[in-house]
């Protein structure tokens, strides 16, 4: 006999993430907050307003970078021989590496030029030495960008450079910087590296620092990128790590870089203090064990097919609940990935999320005399 059972796991405190803009003021053009994990947006102010990305551009120049290095279409040691076009580009007044013509540069210096010390040089020089014309590399950006789901956004070099047809949104930028820190661990963390060394051919060694302001503050910042241009001003890319939380910030159109560092420092620094990010499951870690009926074993454990976490705000009371549903006790046999029950996320009584559970073993039926005793202790006994 199969008995409908639901269990009530977790309750805690909550309510529903408000955009409220009347809690912070950032005197800026446009700006977005969220927690990387649960992606929720704790802030937003003209967030789909079109923008000239400046520097930020880089991010999608170092994604596309990284791409080919996990597809093994490069290597972080190849050898790129650098063009009178790259090498130009430090010589006209614009932030460089400053890399020598017809010198040798591996693809890890040249990251670490455009990750840290913001080169337009490197960039160029990547560009080419990948995809043969920086055009043909802004074809990859673009492509990239449509994976990614950016909406608002078009690529047409790879430095960000003054150019009207190189635009996008923070919306946008916001989302490739989370693809990027979530997809690229092992080369996220050149962002937070606060000096490079440009040990150049032809010269004595370059010592520059990195641009983002917020890694020389104590506050977890790792990155990510600044940029400026004259007709959009300062703008910045962000993103802080406190224990087990990461929110991250997109803002452009701040005055001047006093109000940069210090105006996006608040509000990340808001986004910890008045949020907390609660994970609700994790895919295939053991979530819990549900009763089996007429099988070699009582109990199957179960995984979620899924991270999932929700963001609340602190000294906010309302309740949540994660109910466990399923038909029970499970029938056998059961086999390992089976779905074999839902987890309902409720927010404020209204069905937020719902989460596969997924069988995590094969549960072979019980032979016929333990399935026999099994039925007669049932009717006899009942669910005991």
């Amino acid at each position: 006999m199969k008995f409908f059972r639901t269990f009530v796991f977790i309750f805690v405190s909550f309510i529903l993430c408000q955009k409220s803009y009347s809690e912070i003021k950032i005197d800026v053009k446009s700006i977005i907050l969220h927690d990387h994990y649960s992606g929720e947006i704790l802030f937003e102010r003209d967030a789909d307003i079109s923008i000239y990305p400046a520097s930020m551009t880089k991010i999608m120049t170092t994604i596309v970078v990284f791409d080919l290095l996990k597809k093994g279409e490069t290597s972080l040691d190849e050898l790129i021989t650098i063009s009178e076009k790259a090498w130009r580009m430090s010589q006209s007044g614009y932030s460089s590496m400053f890399i020598m013509l017809n010198d040798q540069v591996t693809v890890e210096d040249l990251l670490k030029g455009i990750i840290i010390v913001s080169g337009n040089d490197a960039c160029v020089a990547l560009a080419e030495g990948l995809s043969g014309t920086e055009e043909d590399f802004v074809i990859l950006m673009n492509e990239k960008s449509d994976e990614i789901g950016l909406e608002n956004t078009n690529w047409s070099n790879s430095s960000g450079i003054n150019d009207p047809n190189n635009y996008s949104t923070v919306r946008d930028i916001l989302k490739m910087s989370r693809y990027m820190i979530m997809n690229y661990p092992e080369y996220y963390t050149y962002f937070k590296e606060t000096e490079f060394t440009w040990d150049r051919t032809g010269g004595d060694p370059i010592k520059q620092g990195n641009r983002n302001p917020l890694l020389y503050k104590n506050i977890g910042a790792d990155g990510i990128k600044t940029g400026f241009l004259t007709v959009e001003q300062y703008s910045l890319a962000s993103s802080v790590k406190v224990g087990q939380r990461r929110v991250t910030a997109v803002a452009s159109g701040f005055k001047s870089k006093n109000s940069r560092s210090r105006d996006s420092a608040k509000i990340l620094n808001w986004g910890l203090r008045k949020f907390d990010t609660i994970q609700i499951s994790k895919k295939d870690e053991i979530y819990t064990s549900l009763d089996v009926w007429l099988g070699k074993k009582n109990k199957v454990e179960v995984l979620p097919t899924e991270d999932f976490y929700l963001t609340v705000p602190k000294r906010k009371k309302k309740t949540i609940k994660a109910i466990l549903e399923y038909e029970g006790p499970i029938e056998t046999p059961i086999k390992k990935g089976d779905k074999v029950a839902l987890l309902n996320v409720y927010v404020n009584g209204e069905l937020k999320k719902q989460i596969d559970l997924l069988s995590a073993e094969d549960i072979k039926r019980a032979n016929i005399f333990s399935r026999i005793f099994t039925s007669l202790n049932y009717l006899v006994w009942g669910d005991v």
